[in-house]
């Protein structure tokens, strides 16, 4: 009998080095902000204690935007989900470090999170910002954004709701523009249905560390029809 097949990733688990800090953070505070994974929808309200606008990231890194985000709207409720273990520790702690209540945290793969737990039409924004846009040919079938993740994120925004996106790697931009335009749940906010120009938003490390390499920055924004 064949083994069923396993689906394609669009990260690879590193074994990255963790400080005690954050294994702390990983054992005490993710059961208390966090969301386990289970294949079954949430009731983000009860979740959260309140009806609230509902933004959700994928793929966070240390957190940065999460909690700069969080911070500075704290009548919104913010979901970040990642699966590298240091990241999630860094954000547990500065959560915890500024009494921030607004934000949990699923340590899941982000694709099946938003299929098999969060509702259709829950959402106020999905942010993506600066994925792995795996340039190599034979690992574009890695790239998060596919034809099925376009129609999977247009299915969880509520009307009228945003996806926010942003690369240093052109030719993602490219491939991002090219399946996400071609979405009907999806409109591009640009007059010219490409770019947009950067918008106000704190920078992440990966933006940091491209712009160090003299990499452009590309950010696209779409909504709900």
């Amino acid at each position: 009998m064949n083994s069923p097949r396993q689906p394609i990733r669009s990260y690879v688990l590193r074994a990255g080095r963790i400080t005690q800090a954050q294994r702390r953070a990983l054992d005490e505070l993710l059961p208390r902000l966090g969301i386990a994974y289970a294949p079954s929808p949430l009731d983000l309200d009860r979740v959260f204690g309140r009806s609230a606008a509902r933004i959700l990231e994928i793929g966070f890194g240390n957190g940065d935007t999460l909690v700069a985000l969080a911070t500075k709207f704290p009548d919104a409720d913010f979901i970040g989900v990642e699966v590298h273990p240091p990241g999630i520790g860094r954000c547990l702690l500065a959560l915890q470090s500024l009494g921030l209540t607004n934000v949990r945290i699923i340590a899941h793969d982000a694709v099946e999170s938003l299929a098999n737990q969060v509702p259709p039409g829950s959402l106020d924004e999905i942010l993506l910002y600066f994925p792995d846009p795996w340039p190599k040919k034979r690992h574009h079938k890695r790239r998060i954004v596919q034809p099925a993740f376009a129609s999977l994120v247009a299915s969880r925004l509520r009307r009228g709701g945003r996806l926010r996106l942003a690369t240093d790697w052109e030719p993602y931009g490219e491939w991002m523009l090219a399946i996400l335009n071609a979405e009907p749940g999806l409109e591009n906010v640009a007059p010219d249905a490409r770019y947009i120009e950067r918008p106000e938003r704190g920078a992440t490390r990966f933006e940091n560390r491209g712009r160090r390499l003299g990499h452009l920055v590309f950010d696209l924004e779409y909504w709900r029809r």
